[in-house]
């Protein structure tokens, strides 16, 4: 969207394009090899462990030699988004304003395709990092119909796997997702609605 070579200066381009002129000129950093091997123990540690926050993981870790502190551990975690599981005060009082929809599957019995597809973000850790994989699953033949992979949790992987699973298999009954960054069990949208959601 920027163009360097344009006439036009650098930071009047970001005002109309309305983006912060600080992020022209950031360039991401990649993470130290350090981090990265920390990072997939704390993963290892997570699936044992998943209840074990940045304190109890940060213990454990100097159990293992590895002397880091709570604030590092906690920085890494939210880098990874993940999360202690534990109880959470009124986790099922919706957010003002936010539409809930209707969990249409309950007693749905599922007998062709096409009827529902179901969709789920997962992050998959690898040597250098980790990449976000969105896949889109037709519920009655188990059977992928899209995916995509990306080294963000932005928005275009997410519609691009849609719109590719739309073209392809046609408009499903029902979309099944979770009440988090989709919205719920509803049909599908169009991709720039879809976009605008965050997918």
């Amino acid at each position: 969207m920027i163009d360097r070579s344009h006439a036009l200066p650098l930071a009047r381009q970001a005002r109309e394009l309305g983006i912060s002129r600080g992020s022209i000129y950031y360039l991401p950093r990649p993470v130290p090899p350090a981090d990265l091997a920390i990072m997939r123990r704390i993963d290892e540690l997570h699936l044992e462990f998943p209840f074990a926050g940045s304190r109890m993981l940060r213990d454990l870790l100097r159990q293992e030699g590895i002397e880091i502190g709570r604030q590092h551990v906690a920085t890494l975690m939210k880098k990874m988004a993940i999360e202690a599981i534990y109880r959470r005060p009124n986790t099922s009082k919706p957010t003002p304003g936010h539409k809930i929809y209707p969990y249409l599957l309950r007693k749905l019995p599922i007998v062709r395709p096409n009827q529902v597809w179901a969709t789920d973000i997962s992050y998959i850790p690898m040597a250098r990092g980790f990449v976000y994989l969105v896949a889109i699953v037709d519920w009655f033949s188990r059977k992928v119909l899209a995916w995509r992979v990306s080294i963000t949790m932005e928005a275009d992987f997410c519609v691009e796997a849609l719109e590719e699973a739309l073209t392809r298999f046609g408009k499903p009954e029902i979309f099944n997702t979770d009440q988090g960054r989709w919205g719920g069990c509803r049909p599908p949208q169009t991709a720039s609605q879809c976009a605008r959601l965050g997918c």
